[in-house]
């Protein structure tokens, strides 16, 4: 039987799409290899958000092609649909697919239309049906015009064999973004914000459930504008409300959203359903008003910390945690320490801090007073102390209290990982069966996790 195996780079939704390949492929009779060196089929679902995520894609072909040399390499994703030329240059690679057409990569690799041998190796091409191309191998690259695109389209979410070591699978509502940051690729390889109808969320939703899940994350590339995109619009409090009500889903986890979306009412559903994970991701990139006013998001620094303190106020024991970019042209000494006594002010439980990375066509790869490479990493690492001091003191505060937490997988030693409903990081005495939300007992302070002893374990 032939085998596959998937390796993916990046967000949330691209390990969405991951899962949603592996299904492709196994539904087409292949088996999944544990490891690529095991697998006839080595599909690299890449990521195009910085220059060190195309680097990373590249060293993973040379990687696998040393480990694998009879394998072959499909090279699908943002980085795909950005440079596909690029891509199909590398020795190697047998066939790149773009997003937009990511829904069918298994059928444009597998299905023997790659030996038609009638188009023209390395070519980009226009958005075309499947059925009404024939491909060439190696190296042909099929991608089309993402903006053809007006519905999210997406294999369904899976819970099968291939996904049984997992415990939190991702559930992709929403993809693409509408928003122009200056600084981002994303919309012109994902295309315009697209959602998926609400009775197939609840029907994909209640899947997972079948199967046994007991935490699911909703994720998008800009979540908090799941529905805008129908006729009439509807509104992501209306996505939440209906799975709370329609499906069986424990625990319901949101990934990401901007701060625009943070309305009232999503802040008062989060706090009041104990069927909703007490986490908050707000990306926040900068807290200098200028340079957010350059980066071109659409929200000040005051709007930012106000829906903050809604949030803290709304749930004190909450995690909040934001992406900070540092580096970004223009950012003097003076505009970063502005961003970093911003963040520090705030309470922030994690950051994840990224430093800025020029990307091919965007309005920030031609702005002047870019930052030295030496003096951006020297901000980040700024930052990622600080996170470090903000998570150590928000961890301290559950010393002798009592948390609930989903297993995760057991340890090597006599212990289980375990994540909180607040997005703790816990070492559970004990080895216990993954996917159960426990009651654990804090007990003491790691590096980077709790220590917790099993109280009770929840009836299903």
């Amino acid at each position: 039987m032939s085998s596959f195996y998937v390796e993916n780079f990046g967000c949330r939704a691209t390990q969405s799409d991951g899962a949603a390949i592996e299904q492709q492929f196994s539904n087409r009779g292949l088996a999944r290899a544990d490891t690529p060196a095991a697998a006839e089929w080595v599909v690299l679902n890449t990521c195009a958000v910085t220059a060190a995520a195309e680097q990373d894609a590249r060293a993973a072909i040379r990687r696998i092609r040393r480990g694998n040399p009879g394998c072959k390499i499909v090279i699908t994703g943002c980085y795909a649909q950005r440079a596909p030329e690029e891509i199909a240059a590398l020795a190697g690679v047998f066939c790149v697919v773009g997003n937009s057409h990511k829904h069918q990569v298994a059928d444009i690799a597998v299905s023997g239309i790659l030996n038609a041998r009638e188009c023209t190796p390395g070519a980009a091409q226009g958005f075309v049906p499947l059925e009404s191309v024939a491909l060439s191998a190696p190296a042909f690259t099929l991608v089309g015009d993402i903006f053809a695109h007006t519905e999210l389209l997406a294999a369904p979410v899976f819970a099968g064999d291939s996904m049984a070591e997992k415990t939190r699978p991702n559930l992709k509502v929403q993809d693409g973004c509408d928003n122009r940051c200056s600084f981002c690729v994303i919309p012109s390889v994902r295309g315009q914000s697209r959602s998926m109808k609400l009775d197939r969320v609840i029907a994909e939703a209640n899947a997972l459930v079948a199967a046994g899940y007991r935490e699911v994350v909703l994720s998008g590339i800009n979540l908090g504008r799941w529905g805008r995109d129908f006729q009439p619009q509807q509104r992501f409090t209306e996505l939440l409300r209906a799975l709370l009500e329609h499906s069986g889903i424990a625990k319901l986890r949101i990934s990401s959203v901007e701060p625009m979306d943070w309305s009232d009412e999503l802040i008062a559903l989060v706090a009041g359903s104990p069927r909703i994970a007490r986490h908050a991701h707000v990306p926040l990139q900068s807290g200098s008003d200028r340079i957010l006013r350059r980066m071109h998001r659409r929200y000040r620094p005051w709007h930012y910390a106000e829906k903050i303190r809604k949030i803290h106020e709304a749930m004190p024991h909450a995690a909040i945690g934001a992406d900070v970019m540092v580096g970004f042209p223009g950012e003097t000494e003076e505009l970063f320490e502005e961003s970093r006594s911003f963040v520090e002010h705030l309470p922030f439980t994690y950051l994840h801090v990224f430093t800025y990375s020029s990307r091919p066509g965007t309005p920030s790869a031609a702005m002047p007073d870019q930052v030295p490479v030496h003096i951006a990493r020297e901000r980040n690492r700024i930052l990622r102390d600080l996170a470090v001091e903000k998570n150590l003191a928000f961890r301290r505060g559950f010393l002798g209290r009592t948390l609930d937490a989903i297993t995760l997988q057991t340890g090597n030693s006599d212990s289980t990982e375990a994540l909180s409903d607040n997005y703790l990081k816990i070492s559970i005495a004990g080895r216990h069966k993954p996917n159960v939300w426990m009651s654990v007992q804090i007990q003491g302070v790691g590096d980077g996790s709790l220590m917790a002893a099993a109280k009770a374990v929840p009836s299903p």
